[in-house]
């Protein structure tokens, strides 16, 4: 997925966003590991924040996979 298609997705799905901000968050908690918040590193496309967001992609299907089970039980 492209730059420009990721960030159209995130700002379609804002739990996807928040799910990348709490990734980067807790990978990143401070200025020794990334050296600008969320927000602007979501400006800069940096490459924490990429990475924060792959994660976010990859574990949704597993978190909504989850939730689907839950809903059957």
């Amino acid at each position: 997925m492209g730059a420009f298609a990721v960030q159209h997705h995130l700002r379609q799905d804002l739990r996807l966003r928040a799910a990348a901000s709490v990734i980067y968050n807790a990978v990143y908690p401070s200025e020794d590991w990334a050296p600008v918040s969320f927000e602007e590193a979501e400006q800069r496309e940096t490459v924490h924040y990429r990475q924060a967001v792959e994660a976010a992609l990859l574990v949704r299907p597993v978190l909504t996979d989850r939730a689907e089970q839950l809903s059957l039980i």
